[in-house]
């Protein structure tokens, strides 16, 4: 437990700057306006077009900070402010979640691989927190470590999912970033290039601090499961 805490409390540091640093950034980039005046939804459209996808639909979505692209109906959702917006910010996530529809179309394997995996995390993230609970009062009560086993094979796949995701997540703005760098008409100044990639930067910061969260919290229940089943 204690080499835990050691572990988790730096993750957890490092975690609530990170995601502090990201809205402040964002909520900066978001009342930087673009010199082209190109809203969200037309870099989007733009961004589709210039690396010839005409089979996805960039459609707006009310959730703040809900933006993704769904590779099952082939869709780019963007929040409010970004499909409107006419910022950098708004350009940056546009083109971002406009880089996974061109993985999508070019067949990037880790997003491929990623996409595959989603129904079965999706249900055991659910499932997650009662099946630990359980697990670890079984164990320490009965000494039968197989609901916690199950358990611990569960956090396995949602830690490989998020590792996994990071490869995506960075493609992903790296194929932005250097589609906008292409498109003067889009970012006009070297200034908003780096500032797109600033926000987009700390953005990648956040799947990062989560991948480290879910190896901290496989590393605790796999000591529990280990240590009390010798």
């Amino acid at each position: 437990m204690g080499s835990y805490i050691i572990l988790i409390i730096p993750i957890l540091i490092v975690s609530m700057f990170v995601q502090w640093r990201f809205r402040n950034r964002f909520s900066k980039y978001a009342e930087m306006q673009l010199n082209s005046e190109f809203s969200g939804k037309e870099v989007a459209e733009k961004m589709l077009r210039d690396n010839g996808i005409f089979d996805v639909k960039v459609m707006s979505t009310d959730k703040a900070l809900s933006d993704h692209y769904n590779p099952e109906d082939k869709t780019v959702n963007l929040s409010t402010d970004v499909f409107y917006g006419r910022s950098v910010a708004a350009a940056a996530v546009a083109a971002h979640e406009c880089g996974h529809a061109v993985q999508h179309a070019r067949s990037y394997h880790w997003l491929k691989l990623r996409s595959n995996m989603v129904p079965v995390v999706s249900i055991t993230s659910n499932l997650m927190q009662w099946v630990l609970i359980l697990g670890v009062l079984l164990i320490a009560f009965t000494f039968n470590p197989i609901v916690l086993g199950i358990g611990v094979a569960g956090l396995a796949l949602i830690t490989v999912f998020s590792i996994i995701t990071l490869p995506v997540e960075f493609d992903a703005s790296k194929r932005a970033l250097l589609w906008l760098k292409n498109n003067k008409e889009v970012l006009y100044t070297t200034e908003e290039h780096s500032q797109a990639k600033d926000a987009l930067w700390w953005a990648a910061m956040t799947y990062v601090i989560a991948a480290l969260g879910a190896l901290a919290n496989l590393f605790y229940y796999t000591s529990v499961l280990f240590g009390r089943s010798k």
